[in-house]
């Protein structure tokens, strides 16, 4: 009996090989990293400013926040879903000094590399989950734009960050289906 060990791939469309996948659609990654890195870092740095996130009060501004969310949780169509509301209940709130340091400083960080294009993907993917998660609780705010901007941005990891530092550490560290030139990889 023969195994057929042939593989279907399905080609990428020109648009998108082009939109995600070409050097030069960078210079439009690089306005829409740095754009979504700066809206990243200004809001971390105002947290990191503020007393109630990471100073004597930690905490105090988040716990507001999560309980503002938890009022959005009741009615027929609630802006917090129920299992959101739990998790805010037992994960989020006991744990909201720690939490309150993690998002001040995440998004600071995220802005950092999203603005250098450094590990730009991740970062991007980061950005996501942050913008999730304040969506889940119920604020809209800047969170759908910069959500969008992110997907895009995750979609284009090979070439959002080429006008960064991607465009050197990626080849030299590689990515897990290929190693990079520090771990005996090929060298391009």
């Amino acid at each position: 009996m023969s195994q057929n060990n042939s593989v279907t791939q399905i080609p990428e469309p020109p648009f998108s090989r082009f939109l995600f996948a070409d050097t030069k659609m960078a210079w439009f990654w690089l306005l829409a990293r740095v754009y979504v890195g700066w809206a990243w870092f200004e809001a971390g740095l105002s947290k990191f400013r503020n007393p109630a996130w990471t100073g004597d009060k930690a905490g105090t501004a988040l716990r507001a926040f999560l309980n503002a969310a938890l009022q959005k949780a009741n009615g027929l169509h609630p802006d917090v879903q129920g299992w959101y509301a739990s998790l805010i209940k037992n994960v989020a709130l006991p744990n909201a000094e720690t939490i309150s340091y993690i998002v001040t400083y995440g998004e600071i960080i995220i802005g950092i590399l999203l603005i250098l294009g450094l590990f730009t993907g991740i970062a991007a993917f980061l950005g996501s989950f942050m913008n999730m998660n304040f969506l889940l609780a119920g604020t809209v705010s800047v969170s759908p734009i910069l959500l969008f901007f992110q997907i895009f941005i995750i979609l284009a990891w090979r070439v959002a960050g080429w006008w960064g530092l991607d465009r050197y550490l990626l080849p030299a560290l590689g990515t897990p289906w290929r190693k990079g030139s520090v771990f005996g990889g090929i060298k391009t």
